[in-house]
């Protein structure tokens, strides 16, 4: 495969669609950009390209099919030899149940099996069903490659992915443990050896995927072992607006003693809750993180359950893995929050952590590095990169006669 290869790399959400061009190679990026409000009064695209920033408005409810038109015939149109290098199409698929363990050239029967996980991610994989079928549709010659957020946890022992229910409900409807943000972890997995020069089958590592959805991983040995989402995103950490673990009798007692639907349960726990609903301000780590500085207690309140929650998990962790090589900060708020670091680090000495200020302070806004204290347990910071991650196993999967085409060209 040529050196100089792209690959479309599609992440669609509910309501939004994020996109890059990338060399599978190396990471650099091409072009990125974003779809959002889609589906509502004011849908969009915006983009950045040859080092210039564009948006154009969609007509009012337009959806994935016309934010991935808009990609095709404006902002690929004028790039001729970006397109006549783009070998695949990569999309990010958050639930793949039991059956997918690793990235897969899309089919009919890889489509089915992705509509059989809807049930388990009600939000993401409509959405990513649709992005799938717009782009086949624009990109009707170039290999489509599923890769499943779910797919890295799938190495996890029965002891770490059933739940204490009657087994039958685990045989007969698939109700256990996933996980999520496998793509995330695995990259941290890969580069956390590099940096400990490690081989990869051989690191174990604590993993912290800290963002608006948070989510932790042990990994031993390069494989995870055990991961703090379960049959669905908002088991766990706290989070931007889920509530992580709850009390499952919270549920009962919502509906029984206050009238609460199954709707309004769900909104609550998935939507009105964490550090939004904690705070009854934001879900924003960056404005908390101000409003706590000047003063706001539910601020203040919400940023130390996060941290605390955290915490437990990192400890608890250490039960699972017969030794950790390192602990793990990466997502947007994992990467750039030296607060929430230097809170959970102090909570963890009682482990060996200890946190380095002044590292702890410089290792933002894209940096990489150790941030733990002389003597103490290794702590990094490695900014994620699914993407890229997304990329390379679109590429990998390519047939090996597949020749680049134009992705404008239709049949």
């Amino acid at each position: 495969m040529s050196s100089t290869c792209q690959v479309l790399v599609l992440n669609c959400g509910s309501s939004s669609l994020k996109f890059a061009v990338l060399d599978p190679h190396d990471g650099t990026v091409a072009l990125s950009g974003l779809g959002e409000a889609l589906g509502e009064d004011e849908p969009r695209v915006s983009w950045r390209q040859n080092g210039e920033r564009y948006t154009k408005p969609l007509p009012k409810a337009a959806r994935h099919t016309e934010a991935i038109r808009v990609l095709v015939e404006e902002i690929l149109s004028g790039e001729a030899v970006l397109r006549e290098q783009l070998v695949a199409i990569g999309h990010r698929v958050v639930h793949g149940g039991e059956k997918f363990s690793h990235s897969v050239l899309v089919d009919d029967a890889v489509i089915q099996s992705i509509q059989e996980c809807i049930a388990l991610a009600p939000l993401h994989n409509p959405a990513h069903l649709a992005g799938i079928e717009a782009a086949r549709a624009a990109f009707p010659t170039l290999p489509q490659v599923a890769v499943f957020d779910t797919a890295f946890h799938q190495s996890m022992p029965r002891h770490a992915y059933i739940y204490a229910l009657p087994y039958a409900l685990y045989q007969e409807h698939g109700i256990r443990r996933y996980g999520m943000h496998g793509t995330s972890h695995r990259f941290v997995t890969e580069r956390a050896a590099s940096l400990l020069n490690l081989a990869a089958n051989e690191v174990n590592i604590i993993s912290a995927h800290l963002g608006n959805g948070a989510s932790i991983t042990a990994v031993h040995n390069g494989r995870s072992v055990d991961t703090s989402m379960g049959l669905t995103p908002l088991e766990g950490l706290v989070m931007g607006t889920r509530s992580g673990d709850v009390d499952p009798g919270l549920i009962m007692h919502l509906g029984s003693r206050m009238d609460y639907g199954l709707k309004e349960i769900n909104d609550l726990l998935n939507k009105k809750s964490g550090l939004l609903g904690i705070s009854g301000l934001s879900n924003d780590c960056r404005a908390l993180e101000q409003a706590a500085a000047e003063g706001h207690e539910g601020a203040r309140l919400a940023l130390n359950i996060f941290c605390y929650r955290l915490a437990k998990y990192i400890g608890s962790y250490h039960a699972v893995l017969p030794q950790v090589d390192a602990l793990v900060f990466t997502g947007g708020i994992g990467e750039n929050s030296a607060l929430v670091r230097e809170n959970v680090l102090r909570q963890l000495q009682g482990l060996g952590y200890g946190v380095d200020d002044a590292k702890n302070t410089a290792t933002r806004f894209g940096a990489e590095g150790p941030i733990s204290s002389a003597q103490s347990a290794v702590t990094l910071v490695i900014p994620t990169n699914e993407e890229w991650v997304i990329a390379r196993d679109a590429a990998a999967l390519v047939p090996p006669t597949t020749p680049n085409h134009d992705p404008s060209t239709r049949e």
